[in-house]
């Protein structure tokens, strides 16, 4: 256990993760209201961050899309065709997701308004996150050290399963929990009266109204897709453990700023923050626990 590693970086940092967000849910669990009365604060700032913080953690998309490529390139040319597909379906992930929950704020940007304008300008939004993402899978190419194959395909292939299946399964928890978020209970003339503990479940309330769709955090689950970094690190061509601590403490960084971001901009409660974070960074870890387990063997 002491050499254990977990993504990366010792098992202790692991243990650490789990543990603050198990008290942050202790915390939050009597004191959501209150900490959110206290916070909640709108700022452009913070409304800028929450457009287009998580397209930090989509870049880990096209980079575990070049991890499969250079790792498949190099196991033989009959597996070509196949890492030019998986590099362009991991690109596209990244261009999709952004698109699909910050889509509406660029087509703003480029003054396309649904229905009227033409559908060149929304085609053009679109190439906008496809440029935003050009300099990844090329920057990744030259720093990922392709010695190591299996380990490429494992990290690339650990990256993109786990990002789905976290995405999926808060999906489904939103529609299990169907919380209403704080910015909907301040539209009402006694907020606290309708305010609901995390564990107090309406399954399925939710449908499509996002207002019901407070708990688990979705945008945590984007942004802690960055304890992965440390992974990418370690496939570097001048890799090692001090780089990978350095990326799991701007990982820890980022996280926590984006999990104070959804509470400021009166989107989510500690609870849904800290729940988002600790199911993805669960998935995360089991996903590349056993890929990288599967490369060993």
């Amino acid at each position: 256990m002491k050499d254990k590693k977990i993504m990366a970086v010792p098992f202790g940092c692991f243990l650490g993760v789990i543990a603050v967000c198990l008290v942050g849910i202790i915390i939050g669990s009597f004191c959501d209201f209150n900490i959110n009365e206290a916070l909640a604060n709108k700022t452009d700032i913070g409304a800028f961050f929450a457009t287009y913080g998580s397209y930090f953690s989509y870049c880990l998309y096209p980079a575990a899309g070049m991890c499969l490529f250079k790792g498949l390139k190099k196991k033989g040319h009959q597996y070509d065709g196949l890492a030019k597909v998986l590099l362009v379906v991991a690109y596209f992930m990244a261009v999709y997701y952004s698109n699909s929950y910050n889509g509406s704020k660029v087509r703003e940007l480029f003054g396309y308004t649904a229905g009227e304008s033409s559908p060149f300008m929304s085609i053009l939004s679109w190439g906008f996150w496809v440029v935003l993402y050009a300099w990844v899978p090329i920057v990744c190419y030259f720093l990922f050290d392709d010695t190591e194959a299996d380990k490429l395909i494992a990290v690339g292939a650990s990256i993109l399963i786990a990002g789905i299946v976290a995405d999926n399964v808060n999906l489904w928890l939103k529609q299990v929990g169907s919380r209403p978020r704080y910015k909907y209970l301040l539209t009402l003339d006694d907020p606290a009266s309708e305010f609901r503990n995390w564990w107090e479940m309406r399954p399925n309330l939710a449908g499509s109204n996002d207002n019901f769709k407070s708990w688990p955090s979705g945008n945590m689950t984007i942004a802690s897709m960055m304890f992965s970094l440390p992974m990418l690190a370690d496939v570097c061509k001048k890799k090692s453990m001090k780089k990978n601590l350095i990326c799991f403490a701007l990982a820890c960084v980022f996280v926590a700023i984006y999990g104070y971001n959804r509470i400021h901009m009166t989107n989510h409660f500690l609870t849904d923050v800290c729940f988002g974070t600790l199911i993805t960074y669960i998935i995360y870890s089991v996903v590349s626990s056993a890929f990288l387990k599967t490369k060993k063997s």
